[in-house]
């Protein structure tokens, strides 16, 4: 198989397009065009569907373009990496990351991920949607405990559990009297929320008031003594410490477990087992007491 013609599908395959290819490379779009056909007719096998103002992927492109993309990216990176006479972290590296840690987090340690390693070029993108890190070249994924998926692998690095918290001038509900409730998302009329605390298991029925989009919007709401709310831990210590908010006692049999995301491969890249190991840096226990740290 021709190696060059290779590349230059990967690289038509991953801008979506030919022309889009050319105007990212500066490359002839007849040349890619070329090299592409020549590449179909090698294998006997057409790659690309052609429409008159769309290109898509056929089943057997897109298998070809999974399954050759990460092995031609490490093929460049040995060769700079060899060139350079090292292993050093360089180049693009694109993360995407949870709506909440980005908010509380993430900002500090790319920061300082950055400084350590100047030749890398961080982006990072925020959403809580599941991205196909192939489709859209992720070099790490990292989500709130992930389905299942045989084309990645990854590592737990941190985690974190529920507590019900609340103002400190809302007054708990007596036997089984309703509390009003702040929730992130849509919530039934009426919940019940199993709690832990130090002197036992209670059920606290929950009737919402307030819904939002984001724990972040559930915090301050609360703070403002709207009602009760099950926060992340790790986004509750501060005010805990302070006083501005009280815990009612843990969410029974809920953990989160935050985990770093990334294509199935035998050799990572300097720059993703770079970050792996920053992650472990700064979390080595995986507690949320590590987490709350980067809220100060």
């Amino acid at each position: 198989m021709d190696l060059l013609a290779l590349a230059d599908f990967n690289l038509v395959a991953r801008h979506g397009g030919f022309g889009r290819a050319a105007r990212a490379t500066g490359r002839p779009k007849a040349t890619l065009s070329r090299r592409v056909a020549e590449l179909e007719a090698s294998l006997d096998l057409r790659l690309f569907e052609r429409g008159a103002r769309m290109l898509k992927l056929t089943e057997e492109g897109r298998a070809l373009f999974e399954r050759t993309g990460a092995l031609l990216t490490e093929l460049d990176e040995t060769a700079k990496a060899i060139a350079s006479g090292g292993h050093s972290p360089r180049g693009r590296l694109r993360i995407s990351a949870p709506l909440l840690f980005s908010q509380t987090a993430l900002g500090k340690l790319a920061a300082g991920f950055v400084r350590k390693y100047p030749e890398v070029q961080l982006e990072i993108t925020t959403e809580d949607r599941a991205v196909d890190m192939i489709e859209e070249a992720y070099d790490v994924v990292i989500r709130v405990n992930p389905e299942p998926d045989e084309s990645l692998v990854g590592r737990v690095f941190l985690y974190d559990r529920l507590v019900v918290v609340a103002s400190p001038d809302l007054p708990r509900p007596a036997g089984r009297n309703a509390v009003p409730a702040v929730s992130r998302g849509a919530m039934n009329q009426a919940e019940s929320w199993e709690v832990t605390t130090s002197a036992g298991k209670f059920r606290l029925v929950a009737r919402p008031v307030l819904s939002v989009s984001s724990f972040v919007m559930v915090r301050d709401a609360v703070r403002a003594g709207v009602g009760a709310a099950r926060l992340p831990l790790s986004l509750a210590i501060p005010d805990l410490a302070t006083g501005r908010l009280v815990s009612w006692g843990e969410v029974e049999g809920f953990q989160t477990a935050l985990w770093a995301l990334y294509p199935t491969r035998r050799l990572l890249s300097a720059r993703v087992s770079a970050f792996l190991d920053y992650l472990k840096e700064a979390f080595p226990r995986g507690a949320p007491e590590e987490l709350a740290a980067y809220m100060e």
